[in-house]
């Protein structure tokens, strides 16, 4: 009799995993890896290549769709297909593309979306109204990874990237000396602040755009910031996010010199880890553009440091912003032209972007202080902003415009400069510029997030996530109440694609297979994380990958190899590399024209996968709009639906995999036993395990595609996974 029972429930046990999620998951059948809030507007889009690295895979849905269940495999919702603009081939993708609506279904859970007639289907996403904040959290910490001169410990940046103090050696950001006076008497303390992107500079001109989003993303959703995200302030009762923004405003402090002026740039170095690199550092000179960026800088953030305790925080900040404001009207066209002679990228601006940089520096000034003589150069100076010159809003210029629309909000600003301000950006977003509402309402993009061909160029994602910052500045501003649900739905189009929405099916977020995204970035062109690094070099080859939360520069299709190639690159070893296969992100579609690879000159890989803090900034005021204060009842990127820290195992990735397979715990208990099974119940696997960093790869390569089902037990606890192999 006891033998019958052991029968019967092993049946039911396996019938479950059977019923549970897709018998096969497929790139095709894209939706946002991560999920979706519950009132949001849902929409898969599934594709066909028709063009492109991935065209020899074609794939013909079916008509009938569901959306399931994730565990249980119950059927929620079903319906048709929609073919993308009468089932043509979209050019920038080189796809045809199919809609799947299913905004209806709003149960908290998690699920995915079914092809009954192919029998396969998408990758787990979340319904909650909490399912992105978990995301942001990683966002944001990426700015804490950038941090220079400051320690990764182990408690804040886990084992994986823990690491020393960096730039604190001889002739270092303690003991910075100017780039063509090395004498003793130039030296300065320029420590802190975050490293820029793939190097290690620090441009002041390059925290323009990078403090406009973040300043802007705490005012504008101030309750959605919390003081737990793990950095060494963390539980200080600050948010978070003015704790990290200020450790850069503290390194911006000290490149202002005592007469108001700034200095530009420090660069040097580019060693993994940041800790080991000893290359001397140095500064450039104080320029006019430096000082315009940190009063505009210095201005907004007074106004966000609002506490009895951050009052003196403040007031530094806005006597800072008054003297650099007044060194630069005193001292209006100082230059420095960096290239070659400190670091990569120049950071000098032209005329144009001059001159709309004091009128935003002014209206800054102008909300800070209510001094008269700033409202005064604003009136007679904003019509010359290319919003008003142009009649044109359009995300390379998103500063600038943010900064237009924040005089709109001031007290006492000038009534007609305000009307035309709002005109101007109304007119533009709403019916003049078909890149805005109209790409939106016409479904000009198969993959709902628009950008014109000529505007994917490098950092494409910087440019996605200003687009979707601009409808959502029509919607803060109360510009357009009738189309207000039109402006969020087409902003979240941009975070879908974010999320795996995309031609790529790609995260564009680093190593976030633990938070919920199955097939997120793996590298990126960053010193640390560098090609051949054993340790941070790719998810799934290197011990530990990229620190979570980095974003690439995106699909780029202008990128090639370097001038050089393919046989003047130096040397014949050098030479070589120029035959290496760069299809992708060569010879492809434009929303196809992105591959993860980190390789070093002459592939120069930087001009599509280099991350910056700009980059991410965008990323994270748009994201924060989608965030919530609330609490939730699950924890979202967690794909057991168990809350953090009360599982085995935290994730199993990559899904679907190939070779092997990456397990990732939470238990800290150090010997665990692994058993492996097919879908009939077969034992295929029986192997203990010592946890080391918390991570164990188990070798599939022998074993045929299909399902799996992965059996883990500890001393306290036992928990079961699927696998899928393709």
């Amino acid at each position: 009799m006891k033998k019958k029972f052991y029968l019967v429930h092993l049946i039911l046990v396996w019938t479950f995993f059977l019923k549970a999620s897709p018998t096969v998951t497929v790139q095709f059948i894209k939706t946002d890896q991560f999920g979706y809030q519950q009132s949001a507007q849902k929409i898969a889009v599934i594709s066909n290549p028709i063009t492109g690295y991935n065209n020899s895979t074609p794939f013909n849905p079916g008509s009938s769709y569901q959306v399931r269940d994730w565990t249980t495999d119950a059927i929620v919702y079903t319906s048709t297909i929609t073919p993308w603009n009468a089932g043509a081939t979209q050019t920038q993708s080189g796809d045809k593309a199919w809609w799947f609506d299913f905004s209806s279904v709003t149960a908290i859970g998690s699920y995915y979306i079914y092809d009954v007639t192919n029998n396969v289907g998408s990758y787990r996403f979340e319904i909650n109204d909490c399912v992105y904040n978990t995301v942001l959290t990683q966002a944001v910490r990426m700015f804490y990874y950038a941090r220079c001169g400051s320690p990764k410990s182990s408690t804040n940046a886990t084992a994986a990237w823990a690491d020393g103090t960096c730039h604190a050696n001889t002739q270092q950001d303690l003991d910075c000396r100017l780039y063509n006076n090395t004498a003793v008497s130039t030296s300065k303390n320029l420590s802190g602040g975050w490293h820029d992107a793939g190097d290690y500079n620090k441009y002041v001109n390059f925290t323009w755009s990078t403090l406009t989003d973040l300043l802007l993303a705490y005012e504008e959703n101030p309750l959605v910031w919390t003081d737990n995200y793990n950095i060494p302030e963390s539980g200080n009762g600050v948010p978070d996010i003015l704790d990290e923004i200020k450790y850069e405003l503290d390194w911006l402090l000290k490149m202002q010199q005592p007469n108001g002026s700034v200095l530009s740039v420090v660069g040097g170095g580019a060693v993994s880890p940041p800790s080991a690199d000893v290359a001397y550092r140095r500064y450039g000179p104080a320029n006019t553009s430096a000082a315009l960026t940190c009063a505009a800088m210095f201005a907004l953030a007074a106004m966000q440091y609002t506490t009895a305790a951050q009052t003196a925080y403040s007031n530094q900040l806005n006597a800072a912003a008054v003297n650099a404001y007044t060194w630069a009207v005193a001292n209006p066209s100082v230059t420095f032209n960096n290239t070659g002679l400190l670091a990569a990228g120049e950071q000098e601006i032209a005329a144009y972007d001059l001159a709309a940089r004091k009128v935003c520096a002014a209206i800054y000034l102008y909300a800070l202080t209510g001094n008269a003589s700033y409202k005064t150069f604003v009136d007679a100076n904003y019509a010359n902003v290319h919003l008003l010159l142009w009649t044109f809003a359009y995300p390379f210029e998103g500063p600038e415009q943010d900064a237009l629309l924040y005089y709109t909000k001031t007290p006492g600003a000038t009534p007609a400069v305000k009307t035309a301000i709002i005109n101007a950006y109304v007119a533009s977003m709403s019916t003049n510029n078909a890149d805005n509402l109209p790409a939106y309402t016409n479904k000009t993009d198969a993959y709902r997030a628009w950008l014109s061909n000529n505007n994917y160029t490098w950092n494409s994602n910087q440019t996605k996530s200003k687009q979707g910052n601009m409808f959502l500045s029509m919607n803060q501003y109360s510009l357009n109440a009738a189309n207000a649900n039109n402006y969020k739905n087409a902003a979240s189009g941009f975070v879908h694609y974010f999320h795996g929405v995309n031609p790529n099916s790609k995260t564009y977020l680093s190593n976030m297979g633990s938070y919920g995204a199955e097939n997120s970035v793996s590298q990126f062109y960053h010193a640390w994380f560098h090609d051949g690094s054993s340790l941070w070099d790719e998810v799934g080859v290197s011990t530990y990958g990229p620190a979570p939360g980095y974003i690439p520069g995106g699909p780029n299709p202008g990128y090639a190899l370097d001038a050089c190639c393919p046989g003047s690159c130096g040397n014949p070893t050098v030479n070589a590399l120029c035959t290496t296969n760069v299809t992708p992100p060569m010879g492809q579609p434009i929303q196809k024209s992105y591959k993860d690879f980190n390789n070093d000159w002459p592939l120069n890989s930087w001009t599509v996968t280099e991350a910056g803090i700009y980059t991410n900034a965008a990323y994270v005021r748009l994201l924060s709009k989608y965030c919530t204060a609330t609490t939730c009842s699950l924890t979202t990127g967690i794909k057991n639906n168990e809350q953090n820290g009360m599982g085995l195992i935290q994730t199993v990735y990559p899904q679907p995999a190939e070779d092997k397979v990456i397990v990732k715990f939470y238990t800290t208990e150090n010997t665990i036993d692994l058993l492996l099974y097919d879908i009939s119940g077969k034992q295929l696997y029986n192997k203990t395990e010592i946890i080391s960093n918390g991570l164990v790869d188990i070798d599939l390569a022998d074993l045929a595609s299909g399902i799996y089902f992965l059996k883990v037990v500890s001393k306290n606890k036992t928990e079961t996974r699927k696998i899928v192999k393709e």
